[in-house]
C-alpha cells in the first residue's frame, strides 16, 4: 500500500488520524484536485522560540542612554554598529533582514513583554509563558492547546504541527491534537530503489535537508557559554493511561516519505542559508504552500542562555536568526501566502541589564518580542523599560506577554480570547 501506517502499537488509536492526513498528502503529491478547504485560504501562526533566554537589550537596542553603556562596557554595542529604529533605540546590526521588514511596514515591536512576579527558572519560566498561566499557578494545558479544544474541534490533528523531538507543552491540550516533525537533520530517509549511479530522490532530498541542517546551538549543550537548547516545557505527564498512549501516538514522527510528498508539491527557489532555524523554516513554507491544513507551526532557535562569552554567540544568534527569518518571508512572498501568515517570537526571560565578569549576562526578567507578516502593523509598541529604575537588577515588563497572546488569538485568529487566556487582556495594535 502507497500510504502505510506509523506502527502497529499506533495503528488502534489513529485510523481516522492517519487515513484522513496520509490521503490528503499522497493526494497533494499526486498533484490531485483535492485540496483540503483551510489550506489554502486560512490564517496562519508561526510561533518561534528562543530557547535559554535571549538578550533582549542587545536585539533592541537603547543606544542612546548612557545608563546602557554603562551598564555593559564590553558587551554594550556602539551607536555606529547599529540599525536605528527612533532616535533612541535600534536593532541588531545583523538583523539587516528585519530592520528592511520593519521599514516596508512588516515588523511590530512589541517592548518591555513579561509578566508579574517573573521566575527566573528557565523550566518554569517556559511553563508559564506555554501555558499562559499566573505565576503562581501551575496549568497543565498549553495556550495554543486549549485554543485546539476550544475552536477546532473536529479538525485534522494537523491543525497544529511543530518541528522538533517533542511536542512543545504550548500544544498539550485535553483532546489531543497535533503532530510532531522531527528536525530536519534527524530524519531516516528510506532509500528507494535507483538507478545505477543515480540518487534516489529520498535521499538527494534528505541530504539537502542534512546540509541546510548542520549542528548548532539549539542541539543540547552549545559552546560560547550558550548552555540551552530548546525547551519544552513541563516533560512529565499527568494524563492517565489511556491518555497517555492516546497522546503518544499522536506525537509520533510522520515518516520522511509523508515529508517527501509535500516537498514534492513544492520546490522553492530561495536559498535557505545554513542551520536548524532555516531548515525548520523551510519545512514549514513548503507545508504551507502545499496547502496542508495547519493553523499553528511552532520551531525553536536554542543557544540564548549566554552566562559567559555572550559577545560572539549572540551576534551569531542574531546572524542565524535573520537570515532564516528573511529567507522564509521571501520564500512567502514568491508562495503569494506572505499576508496569510504571522510569524511570532517569545523568550523565556530576557537577561540582567548589567553583564557579568565572564563577559556574558545572567537571568533577567523583561525583553521585546517581534510580529512577522504582511497584515503587520508596523512600529514600536509598549514602552521601553527603565534602565535605572530595575528591579533586583531586572527590567521591569509593561506589557503582559499575555495581551500580545489575546491580540493574535482575537484579531489573527479570530478566537475567543477570553475563553482561551481565562481572562481578557488589553489588545495591541499590532494587527
Amino acid at each position: 500500500m502507497r500510504t502505510s501506517m506509523l506502527g502497529a502499537a499506533a495503528t488502534w488509536t489513529l485510523p481516522v488520524f492517519l487515513e484522513k492526513t496520509f490521503f490528503t498528502l499522497d493526494a497533494m503529491a499526486a498533484d490531485a484536485l483535492t485540496q483540503t478547504v483551510t489550506g489554502k485560504d486560512g490564517s496562519i501562526l508561526v510561533v518561534l522560540q528562543m530557547a535559554g533566554g535571549n538578550d533582549g537589550l542587545n536585539m533592541v537596542v537603547p543606544y542612546a542612554d548612557d545608563a546602557y553603556h554603562r551598564a555593559r562596557p564590553r558587551l554594550g554595542l556602539a551607536a555606529d554598529k547599529i540599525l536605528r529604529i527612533d532616535n533612541y533605540a535600534g536593532l541588531n546590526g545583523k538583523l539587516t533582514g528585519l530592520k528592511a521588514l520593519f521599514d516596508e511596514g512588516h515588523l511590530g515591536i512589541v517592548q518591555g513583554v513579561g509578566y508579574p512576579n517573573p521566575n527566573r527558572s528557565h523550566f518554569r519560566s517556559t511553563e508559564i509563558w506555554q501555558t499562559a498561566s499566573d505565576a503562581d499557578r501551575n496549568v497543565s494545558e498549553g495556550w495554543l492547546g486549549r485554543y485546539f479544544d476550544s475552536c477546532c474541534a473536529g479538525a485534522d490533528p494537523t491543525v497544529g504541527v511543530a518541528i522538533g523531538e517533542e511536542m512543545p507543552q504550548a500544544f498539550a491540550a485535553k483532546t489531543p491534537t497535533g503532530v510532531t516533525f522531527s528536525r530536519p537533520e534527524q530524519f531516516r530517509w528510506k532509500a528507494a530503489e535507483k538507478s545505477e549511479g543515480k540518487m534516489s530522490a529520498e535521499e538527494f532530498f534528505f541530504r539537502q535537508l542534512n546540509e541546510s541542517g548542520g549542528t548548532e546551538e539549539g542541539a543540547g549543550v552549545a559552546t560560547d557559554g550558550a548552555s540551552i537548547g530548546s525547551i519544552s516545557g513541563k516533560t512529565k505527564s499527568d494524563l492517565g493511561t489511556l491518555d497517555f498512549l492516546q497522546r503518544t501516538a499522536l506525537d509520533a514522527q510522520l515518516s520522511s516519505d509523508k515529508i517527501l510528498a509535500i516537498a514534492r508539491k513544492y520546490k522553492s527557489t530561495v536559498a535557505y542559508p545554513q542551520g536548524p532555524l532555516a531548515a525548520s523554516l523551510s519545512i514549514i513554507a513548503r507545508m504551507i504552500a502545499g496547502g496542508l491544513p495547519t493553523r499553528v507551526y511552532y520551531a525553536s532557535q536554542g543557544g540564548f542562555d549566554t552566562h559567559a562569552g555572550q559577545a560572539n554567540a549572540h551576534e551569531r544568534l542574531m546572524g542565524g536568526f535573520n537570515d532564516a527569518v528573511t529567507a522564509f518571508v521571501t520564500d512567502l512572498k514568491q508562495q503569494g501566502n506572505f499576508n496569510r501568515v504571522l510569524l511570532m517570537t517569545f523568550s523565556e526571560f530576557g537577561r540582567r541589564v548589567e553583564e557579568n565578569a565572564n563577559g556574558g549576562t545572567d537571568h533577567g526578567a523583561a525583553a521585546p518580542m517581534f510580529v512577522v507578516g504582511g497584515a503587520v502593523k508596523p512600529g514600536l509598541f509598549g514602552k521601553c523599560p527603565s534602565l535605572t529604575d530595575l528591579d533586583h537588577g531586572d527590567l521591569k515588563f509593561n506589557t503582559d506577554f499575555r495581551s500580545v497572546y489575546g491580540t493574535v488569538l482575537d484579531q489573527w485568529l479570530k478566537a475567543p480570547s477570553q475563553t482561551v487566556l481565562g481572562r481578557k487582556f488589553p489588545a495591541l495594535p499590532i494587527v
